[in-house]
């Protein structure tokens, strides 16, 4: 069978400390999570939190009705009688997460009562919702430790459940407190209790045991498993959609609807809009996780694909690149050479590996796109020609009022001259260059990510590292190094415009 992904992005990982999509980003994700990924269902907002809340949901909602998925997006909701069901069907939604207590602590404690009160208190819930034409799916909160410490309580509450028209059961490990044997085991016993009934999963990571937790219920033989992208949510997050995949595809053989070649772009959109970047060693989504540092698998590669797996790049629309630095071999570094479509003999090779190491040795960091350039500086050898030079340019900054730049370059022996303003000093060069290149009827690459690295505890002078991410057909870097943090961008700038008039 086919395991059902219930995206939670829009909901539980909104809940990430600092995190809040805006109303458009909010129908960007819905619509990437279901067009493109295709994940089967999406839970999207929390019912009676905000108005910003409702808005965003709403906007979902007009969209998903055109669009004919309706019943895939979901709303948490609450047992409060018609309350959180008038906020869902105001707002354009037809299914209900209905969130009830999992654990008869929580019910005691927090609700202040018994299981047959919350019980009849649900059913309630649920006989209103069937008159509004509204689906509702139950999650158990705090199942976890209702099954450590309650688990007739747990019992009880689904088999009341069960005379309900309720289908799908949620099992929350709310606190991520299990372990994958305690996951499996209990959810074996929700399985083989109750046949008529679906169940999904829903992990938390507090353990980092989440993908293992969803790897063994999903052997338990439950229907579905929540996930995030980019394993936003509270805390230490929920299971991450990309883990999700290669355990199910790969080491489970079961089908996902899932389309593996979205998954890296939609990952890198809601990176932008959270504001949280992905660690750069994240399986699947990660900057580096299909980068070989090493020589010697370099070489292996270039040797009948040694050291590939299942885990192919192509798979999730990424490629395989070949780290510069100490510990490049000469494999590596003509690996690279073949992308640039630069040929070098064998003596200058040799020299270029020495001059990678030494910086490697220095901590610095060297992308593809630095080759051209290390090339002139050990060789000699003018591979990436300055077609484009700047001249001068002067920066200017005033409290309440917009950067000012000019700037004056030579691209290919003719100056050029431009004033521009804008939010910020680097902003402000940029609409100048823009403005210039707009005059020559020449594209600028698109700025994709801009990251600067400072040394902790440096000094006022300290070197800064830029390095910006353009696009332009294909995605690539460039790095500029500087005390001033603005001059470092520019000189990030300068080699991108080189690249790209020379491949012109």
């Amino acid at each position: 069978m086919a395991i059902e992904i219930l995206d939670t992005t829009l909901r539980d990982g909104e809940q990430t400390s600092g995190v809040s999509f805006t109303e458009g980003e909010k129908l960007s994700i819905a619509q990437l999570l279901l067009e493109e990924l295709k994940v089967d269902r999406i839970e999207v907002a929390s019912a009676r939190v905000s108005d910003g809340e409702y808005a965003g949901a709403r906007k979902i909602f007009d969209w998903a009705k055109q669009n004919g998925y309706l019943n895939r997006v979901e709303v948490l909701g609450f047992v409060d009688g018609d309350i959180s069901l008038k906020w869902i069907q105001d707002a354009g939604g037809k299914v209900d997460n209905l969130l009830c207590k999992g654990s008869l602590k929580h019910c005691e404690k927090q609700l202040r009562k018994t299981p047959e009160e919350h019980l009849n208190d649900i059913k309630n819930t649920i006989a209103i919702a069937d008159d509004m034409g509204i689906e509702v799916n139950i999650y158990l909160e705090d199942w976890s430790n209702g099954m450590i410490d309650s688990p007739e309580y747990v019992y009880q509450i689904i088999e009341g459940l069960s005379e309900t028209s309720v289908k799908r059961i949620m099992l929350p490990d709310t606190l991520g407190i299990l372990n994958h044997r305690d996951t499996g085991r209990f959810c074996e016993d929700m399985v083989n209790r109750f046949p008529n009934m679906k169940f999904d999963y829903h992990a938390h990571n507090d353990y980092d045991l989440s993908t293992a937790n969803a790897f063994e219920a999903i052997k338990a033989g439950v229907h579905g498993i929540h996930t995030t992208l980019n394993g936003l949510g509270e805390r230490a997050g929920n299971v991450p959609l990309s883990s999700v995949i290669g355990v199910v595809k790969d080491h489970l053989k079961m089908d996902l609807n899932i389309d593996e070649k979205k998954l890296y772009k939609v990952s890198k959109v809601v990176e932008s809009f959270s504001g949280v970047r992905i660690p750069q060693n994240k399986p699947l989504i990660g900057e580096f996780v299909f980068t070989q540092t090493s020589g010697i698998h370099a070489d292996g590669d270039s040797k009948d694909n040694l050291y590939q797996t299942a885990l192919e790049p192509a798979r999730f629309g990424r490629t395989y690149t070949y780290a510069l630095g100490k510990m490049s071999g000469k494999s590596s570094i003509q690996k690279n050479l073949d992308e640039l479509g630069i040929e070098l003999s064998k003596e200058e090779t040799k020299k270029l590996t020495q001059r990678i190491i030494e910086l490697g040795d220095k901590k610095e960091s060297i992308t593809k796109e630095d080759l051209p350039f290390i090339i002139k500086d050990v060789l000699g050898t003018l591979v990436v020609e300055s077609k484009v030079q700047i001249k001068n340019y002067s920066l200017s900054v005033a409290q309440g009022l917009k950067s000012m730049a000019t700037l004056s370059v030579e691209i290919d022996g003719k100056l050029y001259e431009q004033t521009a303003s804008g939010d910020g000093q680097y902003d402000a060069f940029m609409n100048s260059l823009g403005e210039i290149y707009d005059q020559l009827e020449r594209q600028l690459p698109r700025l994709v990510d801009y990251e600067v690295h400072i040394p902790p505890g440096g000094n006022t002078d300290a070197l800064v590292i830029t390095t910006i991410t353009w696009e332009n057909g294909q995605k690539f870097k460039t790095r500029g190094l500087d005390p001033d943090q603005t001059v470092a961008a520019i000189k990030a700038t300068i080699k991108m415009l080189n690249i790209i008039e020379n491949k012109k």
